[in-house]
């Protein structure tokens, strides 16, 4: 690296929404810049009238903001608001020689600005790629603008990058085809050529190109369904570059000291959802009870609200058992769907042979159930803690057998082979709560 000033680029056409691609390629661009001291621009490639938004346009800076995938122009420059700078680059290419105006294909209307190739071999190195070679012959004489008034791509590209001093273009491989061309006009107005690397396509499990059909792309998406953006970030920097060690979790600060495209693969890099989920479990395991409760509430369905002992309060008592159930917020919707959380706040429905453990029987497991009861009396509604209620039920569990005893009390208060330990049940549905579900149980063994 010389001792060049870096300066990298995002320049995003708002013609849709902000793919997982498009945020990869804004993080491996930034992380290049800070990891080498230099800086980041953002900008809109916005000439195609027909199909930009503003709407697209907003959610790639949102979607930016919200990844804190930082860039360091305070204004976002616009190529529709450059068209006059296009123009004046337009016309010197005609001057000099590099280009000229010919006839519209059989379909088109007026003259378009053909480049003039000189046909010849350029050959650029490609930071991740290694040496490319191509013989622009095959190119012919390529089109760079509509008329002399309305520059397209090839052209704007290498003017903004030129103009903005870029000294590396970071971006996907299937611009390999394009920098040919743009090496040729950035020759034709003498600018000096940036570093190229071409970094690879983020493919399906299955290794076909990734489509929203398979995998959700829009990074909206993602922050709906509740994914921490640390997550998103620490996942995408991974898609295609590795270390070179076992590490999977980073910081935005071990990213950037990291970071270098020589450590960028060549092959298609595989969205593992699984993956992905994990990473986000992790970060979710860093958030306090408080901060939990308060985000999980956004994400309840209706399924749940509406059952007849839902409450907020009840759900803030369940908050850590669910933390530690779900990946990412919008697995709740599915645990809701499943009947997998009802018992928190509905009296369960179940077989009463469920109750009885092993080789226990109805008689000896009724005893205990009324025994538990007793012994629960002691506590009172504002002690009725975890802590507390296995403090007063342990030596008799430990005594009896602790199956005997503890099942037939975790059955009663959640009808599920599999659930919370009945300590922790009892104190999310209450004191009261946990005496009419052992009092069922027990009428129900007759």
């Amino acid at each position: 690296m010389n001792a060049q000033k870096v300066i990298t680029r995002f320049p995003p056409s708002p013609t849709g929404f902000f793919h997982i691609g498009s945020a990869r390629t804004a993080l491996f661009n930034y992380l290049f810049a800070r990891h080498h001291g230099g800086e980041m621009i953002f900008r809109l490639e916005d000439t195609d009238t027909e199909r930009n938004t503003e709407e697209s346009a907003q959610s790639l800076i949102d979607g930016m903001r919200w990844l804190g995938i930082e860039y360091d122009n305070k204004e976002i420059p616009r190529q529709s608001d450059r068209l006059e700078r296009y123009q004046e680059c337009l016309k010197q290419l005609i001057k000099e020689g590099h280009a000229y105006e010919a006839e519209a294909s059989k379909d088109g209307e007026g003259n378009v600005v053909r480049f003039k190739n000189p046909n010849k071999d350029i050959t650029f190195a490609d930071e991740v790629r290694g040496e490319i070679t191509f013989n622009t012959t095959d190119l012919g004489d390529f089109v760079i603008a509509r008329n002399t008034e309305s520059p397209l791509y090839h052209l704007t590209v290498v003017v903004d990058d030129m103009d903005m001093s870029i000294t590396h273009v970071i971006r996907g491989e299937e611009h390999i085809s394009n920098t040919p061309r743009q090496i040729l006009i950035l020759e034709a107005l003498g600018a000096s050529r940036p570093v190229y690397g071409h970094i690879p396509l983020i493919l399906n499990d299955d290794r076909s190109k990734m489509s929203k059909r398979k995998n959700a792309v829009d990074i909206a998406d993602y922050k709906k369904q509740g994914y921490f953006p640390e997550a998103i970030v620490n996942f995408i920097a991974l898609l295609g570059w590795n270390p070179g060690t076992e590490q999977e979790l980073f910081t935005i600060e071990e990213l950037i000291k990291q970071f270098d495209l020589s450590k960028v693969q060549k092959g298609g890099a595989i969205f593992n959802k699984e993956k992905l989920r994990s990473i986000n479990k992790h970060y979710l395991g860093q958030v306090d009870d408080g901060e939990f409760g308060h985000a999980l509430k956004e994400y309840v369905p209706d399924i749940l609200t509406k059952l007849p002992q839902y409450s907020d309060d009840r759900l803030m008592k369940a908050a850590s058992e669910i933390q530690e159930r779900i990946h990412v917020f919008s697995d709740i919707t599915e645990l809701a769907q499943e009947g997998e959380l009802d018992y928190y706040f509905m009296k369960p429905e179940y077989k009463p042979e469920g109750l009885v453990w092993k080789k226990s029987t109805p008689e000896a497991t009724q005893k205990h159930l009324q025994h538990i009861r007793i012994m629960l009396e002691d506590i009172s509604e504002e002690s009725f803690t975890k802590e507390n209620i296995k403090k007063v039920l342990w030596d008799y569990a430990t005594e009896e057998g602790r199956g005997d005893i503890l099942w037939p009390m975790r059955y009663a208060l959640s009808g599920c082979d599999k659930s919370p330990d009945p300590f922790t049940l009892a104190e999310i549905v209450g004191k009261e709560e946990t005496h009419a579900r052992l009092h069922h149980a027990y009428t129900m063994l007759g």
